[in-house]
């Protein structure tokens, strides 16, 4: 099973991109974020996409995100819905068949925090509450997404690394380390531990993308049952005009199809 997530900063600007994408890659699931989109301002071609199901979450020109799950991974459209603490279409989860048992799939975009630094920290504090809840119900969870904080220094390239700055503070990363802390793993730190230069995002200008020099913070995590299971973790730089690059997580399984 092929999981991917990306920030495409404004799905509209992104179309051809993504569909292009998803032809070559062939994820199963894909979580998007910042689509920037109600559903009635989407083309047929992201509606009614002939190879996904897709349930789209967003307003018109501000956040949003959305889930495909692969038509060969499940016969029918899967269930789909947001938590209570979800703001701003900022979180949509749906649950998903697998050999290991069922999934929770969250495509989560954190707030930025910089007009609102203390609605960053209430989502992330909730979105704990969240992973925490899945852990003692036995719910298997993969959260994927933007969560706008790099996990440790490392997580962010020497030339942009500023004290303070938000995205970095002790109190953002202590919220994060709780989130992981619920039986969660980070499976692109896990499956590749000693990359110094393992970034998702760059600023948009000075050419910081071709040269790698970004942050790290769109994230798979996943429940340890099925982090044990992942082989592969990598980041598509090269893929697409956002500031984001999709990451992609493939999962080992007995069966290929669910």
């Amino acid at each position: 099973m092929k999981i991917a997530t990306w920030n495409v900063n404004g799905i509209r600007a992104r179309q051809g991109q993504l569909i292009d994408w998803l032809a070559v890659e062939k994820p199963d699931v894909v979580c998007l974020q910042e689509i920037k989109a109600s559903l009635d301002q989407l083309p047929s071609e992201l509606r009614d996409m002939e190879h996904y199901w897709s349930y789209w979450h967003g307003e018109k020109g501000y956040s949003g995100v959305a889930i495909l799950v692969a038509k060969t991974l499940v016969g029918a459209s899967p269930a789909c819905s947001h938590p209570g603490f979800d703001f701003e279409q900022r979180i949509a989860c749906a649950t998903l068949p697998s050999p290991a048992g069922d999934v929770m799939v969250a495509s989560v975009y954190v707030p930025n925090g910089g007009k609102d630094f203390d609605a960053k920290m209430r989502f992330l504090q909730a979105l704990g509450s969240y992973a925490a809840e899945a852990a003692a119900n036995g719910q298997l969870l993969i959260l994927c997404g933007d969560l706008n904080v790099a996990r440790t220094e490392r997580d962010i390239h020497p030339k942009e690394r500023k004290p303070n700055q938000i995205g970095a503070r002790p109190e953002e990363r202590a919220m994060i380390e709780k989130i992981v802390g619920h039986g969660l793993t980070d499976v692109g730190r896990a499956l590749d531990p000693d990359n110094d230069n393992l970034f998702t995002w760059w600023a948009p200008w000075r050419d910081m993308k071709g040269r790698n020099i970004g942050w790290r913070i769109d994230y798979v995590l996943a429940s340890q049952a099925l982090a044990t299971r992942a082989r592969s973790s990598v980041v598509r730089r090269e893929i697409g005009t956002s500031d984001h690059g999709p990451v992609v997580v493939e999962f080992a399984f007995e069966q290929a199809t669910l």
